[in-house]
Order: structure tokens, then sequence, then C-alpha cells
């Protein structure tokens, strides 16, 4: 079974995250091929949005934890960093339709996308630190600067969730529609209508400001989350949570 499937809807791709089975539990190798995927569309002129949506009745459960602990993603070159890297750079409008569970990268990633559309059933979390682990993504600037530090530390320090209501009111996603990949769709046919050129440049110039900020702190994060994956404060919350899902 193809674990990442690809489609085209008119000048969009389309990356559909495709393990239902385990809430498409993100792996080492899916994270390699979204990263090729988004670099290839990045060098096609006849794709002008990517879309990125699932399988299944959640977004994702984040990082397959079994996958990370039998290798764990801690060097540069990692699938992992390569697809944070391709989310950094991707230079064509890029854009997430969100249902169930967005756990961990399942949110961090959002903060790159221009435009998340929402089911109503859309739960959003990032509970790296119950994992003893830092977050990624850059995520450790740009929620901050998104939603104000106290609500960021808040709701990174405790692991707490969050709905779709507030992920609208805090500017974590555009909309919300019982149909989000059809909504999102039209909004990328209509962003691929305008002229090309014009939607780049308006890109680059909203990102300008914080990219080089965003991929230093990248950088950092990605250090401390190597770190801390072959911590034992992380081996045990590791254990501690196969433990409960075993249950």
């Amino acid at each position: 079974m193809t674990e990442i499937k690809t489609s085209n809807q008119g000048q969009t791709l389309v990356l559909r995250l495709n393990r239902p089975e385990k809430m498409n539990a993100i792996t080492r190798d899916m994270y390699a091929g979204l990263a090729t995927q988004l670099n290839q569309a990045a060098e096609n002129p006849d794709i002008r949005c990517v879309l990125i949506t699932s399988e299944g009745d959640h977004f994702t459960a984040g990082n397959d934890i079994r996958d990370f602990m039998s290798n764990p993603p801690t060097e540069g070159d990692s699938g992992v960093a390569k697809f944070l890297g391709s989310l950094l750079e991707f230079p064509k409008p890029l854009l997430a339709a969100v249902k169930g569970n967005a756990i961990g990268v399942g949110t961090t990633m959002l903060l790159h996308c221009d435009v998340v559309v929402a089911s109503p059933s859309a739960n959003f979390s990032m509970p790296f630190t119950s994992l003893g682990l830092v977050p990624e993504a850059g995520s450790t600037k740009l929620f901050p600067d998104l939603v104000g530090y106290q609500r960021a530390a808040k709701i990174f320090m405790t692991g707490e969730s969050f709905g779709a209501d507030e992920a609208l009111e805090m500017g974590l996603i555009a909309e919300i529609d019982a149909d989000a990949e059809g909504k999102a769709l039209s909004i990328a046919e209509k962003i691929a209508q305008q002229p090309p050129k014009a939607i780049l440049n308006t890109k680059a110039l909203m990102k300008a400001g914080s990219h080089d900020a965003v991929s230093a702190v990248m950088l950092a994060e990605f250090q401390l989350f190597a770190l801390a994956l072959q911590s034992e404060e992380a081996a045990d919350a590791f254990m501690k949570f196969m433990s409960m899902k075993g249950k």
C-alpha cells in the first residue's frame, strides 16, 4: 500500500496521508516521501499549489512512535529533517485539509501552510513535552508569534488539545467546513487561477521577515529533539505511552 497517495486536481498536487488503520501516524519513510514530493512540486511549473490531506477519519496521529524508537531520526539528513526543511523552503501556496486528530507534527506542520481548512471534528494537540521531547518544525517561534507567549506556553507545557473553533479564533486555520478537503481544493483552484509570479512573490514577501529566524529555531529544535530522543526521560515516557495504548 502506498502510504503517501498523490493525485492532481487541476494545477493542485494533492498529497494524501494513507495509513488510516494507524490514524495516519507518520513513519520515517513517509517523511522522506513527503519531502520528495514537495521538492519536486516546487520545481514543476505545472503545479501551482499543493494540498496535504488524509484518508480515514483523522489527519495524523503524529510520529509513529514504534518506528521512531526502532531507529531515532537524529541525523540532519534524515527524512524528518528533509521534510521540515521542505516545508520551510516551499515557495508555492501550501494548503491543508484537516479532520479528526492532528497530533504533534500534524499541528506544527500547519504553521507553515498558507491556508488550512478544518472540519468541525478537527482536534489539535502538540504533546511533545509529555513524551520527554521538545516541539519541532519551528513551532517554538511560530506558535508564540501567532497566539502569544502565555497561550503557547500553556498549550506546549500541558500538552492540552483544542478544537476547530479555538484554532480558528487563534488564527491557526482559515476556515471550518464540513467538507474541509472540498473547500480547500476550491480555494486552491482560485489561487491557481491568479498570475503565478504575483502569488510566488506575495508569499515570499509575507515569509521574508521570519524565514531566517524560523530556520535558526528549527535547527536548534532538531538538535535538542535528537538529544531528547536518546534520553532516559523520553524512553520512560515512550514506554508509558505504549503501555497506555496497549490497554
